[in-house]
C-alpha cells in the first residue's frame, strides 16, 4: 500500500472558481492606449515613448491619467485630460482585439461550468461596451464588477473580495488570472491563488508574489488549479488561428548559422508592429513559401530571445530544409499555423541549441498531420495576395 505522504500531489491548489482582468488580460488595450496617447500628446508638443507603460498598467483610470499628466507635464488637470482623451478611446473600443488564448479560456471555462467572474479596474459601463464586440464573452461571465463599483480599487483586495461573495464561494477557493502587479498584489491580499500573465516585456521578474507566472494564456495549464484540462493540444502542438507574415529575407544577427548552426532566415518587422502586439512570443510553426524555390516546413520564434537578450521583438523563422546557398533579398512568406511553447532562458548555448532542434522535430512531425498539412497550399505561400 503507497501511503498519502508518497504520493506527489498534482495540483498547486485546488479551486473552484477564476476571476479575470479585462485589459491586458484578456484585451489588448494596451495597444490601442499606446496608439491614442501618441495622437494625443502631440498637441501638447510632447512624444508617446511608452516609458510610463509600467505606471499605467492596471490602474483605474483616475490614476492612470493622472500618472501621465505629470510625467508628461501637461497644461491641464487630470479631470480636464480623462474628459477629452475618454470619447477619443470609446470610439476606438470595437477595434481591440482579444488576446492569444483569451477565447479559448473563456469557452473553456463557460462549456464546463467554472463559475466565472470579470472584474476590473474600469468603469463597469465600459467594460460592458467593451466585451460587447466579443461574441460569447456578456454570458460568459457569472458575475462583471467594474471599479465604479467598490470604494477602492486594485492593488486593494476589495474588488476581489466583492466578485467572491457574488459568486458565492470562498476567497481561497478563486484563481485570479492578471497583467498587471496591482492585480496580482489585490488577489494575494484578498487570500486568493493568482496566475500573473505579464502584459509588459521582460517584467515576469517583478511578480514574485504570484503563484505562477505564464507567459501568455496559451500556456495556462488548468489541470494544475483542479480545473478541467484544456483538451485541444496535439503531439506536443497546440492550434492556432492561422495568420500571414512575408517580407524579403534580410541578414539578421549573425549569429543563426554562425553561433547556433541554425541558419535562420529573418524578415525585417518594420510595419508589423501591430500584427507582433497581437501574438504572444514564443515558439510557433507553419509553411514558408520563398518565391523562387517552392514551400517549406518551418519553425520560429517571436520574441525577444531571452539568452541573447533583443532590444526588440524580432521574428526569427528556420526554414526545415538543407540549402546549398544563401537567398537574402527573396520574398519569403510565412502562415503560422501552431504554437510549441513559451520563450525561455537558457543556462548555456548548448541546452539553447538542443531545445531549438528538439522544436524543429515537433514541427516536422506536426506538419504531417491532415490538420496542418492542409495550410501547405495556402495560396498566399505562392504569392497571392491576402
Amino acid at each position: 500500500m503507497i501511503s498519502k505522504m508518497s504520493m506527489a500531489n498534482p495540483f498547486k491548489k485546488i479551486v473552484s472558481a477564476v476571476i479575470l482582468d479585462l485589459d491586458g488580460t484578456l484585451l489588448n488595450t494596451d495597444g490601442l492606449v499606446s496608439d491614442v496617447l501618441k495622437g494625443f500628446l502631440v498637441k501638447y508638443g510632447k512624444q508617446w515613448d511608452g516609458r510610463e507603460a509600467s505606471k499605467i498598467v492596471g490602474k483605474t483610470p483616475l490614476e492612470a491619467a493622472a500618472a501621465i499628466v505629470e510625467e508628461y507635464g501637461l497644461p491641464c488637470a487630470t479631470e480636464e485630460f480623462i474628459a477629452e482623451i475618454t470619447p477619443v478611446f470609446s470610439d476606438q473600443l470595437c477595434k481591440i482585439k482579444a488576446l492569444p488564448g483569451a477565447n479559448r479560456l473563456i469557452k473553456h471555462l463557460s462549456g464546463n461550468n467554472v463559475p466565472v467572474a470579470l472584474a476590473s479596474n474600469s468603469p463597469k459601463a465600459s467594460i460592458k461596451s467593451k466585451i460587447s464586440y466579443h461574441q460569447g464573452w456578456q454570458e460568459s461571465f457569472s458575475v462583471i464588477i467594474g471599479g465604479d463599483e467598490v470604494r477602492t480599487g486594485k492593488p486593494s483586495p476589495e474588488i476581489f473580495l466583492e466578485a467572491a461573495k457574488r459568486l458565492n464561494v470562498e476567497p481561497s477557493s478563486c484563481l485570479v488570472i492578471e497583467d498587471s502587479l496591482p492585480g496580482v498584489m489585490g488577489g494575494k491580499a484578498a487570500g486568493m491563488e493568482v496566475v500573473a500573465v505579464p502584459s509588459l516585456p521582460k517584467q515576469s521578474h517583478l511578480y514574485t508574489s504570484a503563484d505562477e507566472v505564464i507567459n501568455s494564456l496559451l500556456d495556462l495549464r488548468t489541470e494544475k488549479w483542479g480545473l478541467p484540462a484544456f483538451e485541444d493540444w496535439i503531439e506536443g502542438t497546440l492550434p492556432v488561428e492561422p495568420w500571414h507574415i512575408g517580407g524579403p529575407v534580410i541578414k539578421g544577427f549573425g549569429r543563426g548559422s554562425k553561433v547556433l548552426g541554425i541558419p535562420t532566415a529573418n524578415i525585417s518587422t518594420e510595419g508589423y508592429s501591430m500584427l507582433l502586439s497581437e501574438h504572444s512570443s514564443g515558439v510557433y510553426f507553419g509553411w514558408s513559401g520563398l518565391s523562387t524555390r517552392g514551400v517549406y516546413k518551418m519553425v520560429m520564434s517571436i520574441g525577444w530571445n531571452p539568452y541573447f537578450n533583443n532590444a526588440e521583438k524580432t521574428i526569427e523563422p528556420w526554414l526545415l530544409h538543407e540549402f546549398d546557398e544563401d537567398f537574402y533579398g527573396e520574398e519569403l512568406r510565412l502562415v503560422i499555423v501552431g504554437y510549441i511553447r513559451p520563450e525561455a532562458n537558457f543556462t548555456s548555448l548548448e541546452s539553447l541549441i538542443a531545445k531549438i532542434h528538439g522544436d524543429g522535430r515537433i514541427a516536422e512531425r506536426a506538419l504531417d498531420l491532415p490538420l496542418y498539412s492542409k495550410y501547405r497550399d495556402d495560396p498566399y505561400l505562392r504569392g497571392s495576395s491576402l
